[in-house]
């Protein structure tokens, strides 16, 4: 569907036609940087997450049903932002040859991405993820609580 050859070449419409799921094809007819931004957002709410905090260490539990832990990619961004994303893909080609057809579809193809605001004391330096089970579980060490710094002063006797 080309909106701009049917007379509606707002940006509402095309807000409208992210919110909507209009399919890939439509998107490729326009070139939209609110489109990136759109998608993105609905990748984010798409993908539920859980936070721990431990007295050690925080952990974020993802769920991931049908992704490989090589297709997750983990990652920090500006020293403090925890990044997990990847993609959901169906074999289009394999569905063509064997004749599938699809009555129904409710289980999201597509991006996936989830960002987190990491605290100061998370330390960087010492993060791990593991994925089992179709739930990735990204354990972020905490460093420990600053020693408070005490200085001796030598008393002289006069």
């Amino acid at each position: 569907m080309d909106l701009k050859k049917l007379g509606f070449d707002s940006p509402f419409f095309y807000v409208l036609e992210d919110l909507l799921d209009v399919p890939e094809e439509a998107e490729k007819s326009r070139n939209s940087s609110s489109r990136a931004y759109v998608r993105d957002a609905k990748a984010m709410a798409a993908t539920p997450a859980d936070v721990i905090e431990y007295p050690n260490s925080y952990v974020f539990i993802v769920d991931m049903p049908g992704i490989k832990g090589s297709e997750i990619k983990v990652q920090v961004e500006n020293d403090n932002v925890l990044v997990v994303s990847g993609e959901r893909k169906r074999d289009k080609e394999k569905d063509e040859k064997e004749g599938v057809k699809y009555v129904r579809m409710e289980r999201r193809v597509g991006k996936f991405m989830r960002k987190f605001n990491l605290p100061d004391n998370a330390n960087m330096d010492n993060i791990s993820a593991v994925s089992q089970d179709g739930v990735l579980r990204v354990t972020v060490e905490k460093l420990p609580p600053p020693q408070p710094k005490t200085k001796t002063i030598q008393v002289q006797v006069a």
